[in-house]
């Protein structure tokens, strides 16, 4: 009786297995997360692509979820020359995407799940020797934002053939080789020493500027003082001399009144002489005139 039970419990314990497996094979019900997409297979063929969100598929299509969300690849010493054969290495990272539009086609030919990494390291590689090729090694370090944004454009036209957009370049090392970064330092340094010494003649002409002009602001008062002193003697001089004009103008229009003023003074003189003669005559002194009386 025993057994009996225990083989039943067994073959329920197996049907009921049989039908989990059955359920889980025939369940129709997927999901693709946000910032996927759904590969729909049949039998290993391509039959559609599903966007975000819930899925309902029969059992013989298969749901692969592929990521179309910003990733990254890493660049390490990436190696070029210059037109002036001056080696130079780059490390840099690249974000990029996969189209929405070209999934299947990445999906059938490089990745199942959107990780185009390699593809992206192999392509810059190719795109940086490209673009360093066409500069000097003095340009390529004065013109690194040009030199930034044609790798950009050339790389995004390259990985239009793997589906993917380029998001953005980060270029973290740029180096050439110890010499040449051992020659620029020394010309930086001498270029330096020679914006100082410049800099201090400039300081120094500028001094000397700067007294000269004092010393010619102060000649220009002085020559300025120096005018107007004499412009101030010879007002002085100018209207003395009208002065005098004008008193002898004056003079000669009325001689008649200065003699009769003389006469009146030689009148008065005259009645206040009382005879007295000087008791002592010099030999140049005239003779008095003496009446009898």
């Amino acid at each position: 009786m025993l057994d009996l039970q225990k083989k039943s419990f067994i073959k329920l314990g197996l049907i009921g297995f049989g039908l989990l497996i059955v359920v889980l094979w025939v369940w129709p019900f997927g999901s693709v997360p946000t910032g996927n997409r759904g590969v729909v297979t049949s039998f290993g063929k391509i039959v559609g692509i599903e966007n975000e969100g819930l899925v309902i598929l029969p059992p013989w299509k298969k749901l692969t979820i592929f990521s179309i969300r910003a990733e990254r690849a890493d660049v390490e010493d990436a190696e070029g020359s210059t037109s002036d054969t001056q080696p130079v290495k780059v490390s840099m990272t690249v974000r990029y995407s996969i189209s929405t539009n070209s999934v299947a086609e990445v999906y059938e030919k490089y990745s199942h799940d959107g990780d185009l990494s390699s593809y992206v390291q192999t392509a810059t590689q190719e795109v940086f020797k490209a673009v360093t090729a066409k500069y000097s090694a003095p340009d390529l370090i004065a013109r690194r934002s040009q030199v930034s944004v044609d790798i950009s454009t050339a790389l995004r036209d390259k990985l239009k053939i793997y589906g993917a957009q380029v998001i953005g370049i980060d270029m973290r090392t740029f180096s050439f080789s110890p010499s040449y970064m051992a020659a620029i330092n020394e010309k930086v340094t001498q270029e330096q020493l020679r914006l100082g010494a410049e800099n201090k003649l400039k300081t120094v002409e500028a001094e000397q500027k700067q007294k000269v002009a004092v010393a010619e602001a102060e000649a220009q008062a002085m020559r300025a003082s120096a005018d107007g002193e004499a412009y101030s003697q010879l007002k002085i001089a100018t209207a003395q001399a009208d002065a005098l004009k004008i008193q002898n103008a004056a003079l000669a229009q009325n001689k008649d009144v200065l003699e009769l003023r003389r006469i009146e003074v030689d009148m008065v003189r005259a009645k206040q002489w009382k005879g007295d003669v000087p008791t002592t005559m010099y030999g140049s002194a005239p003779i008095p005139f003496v009446t009898s009386k």
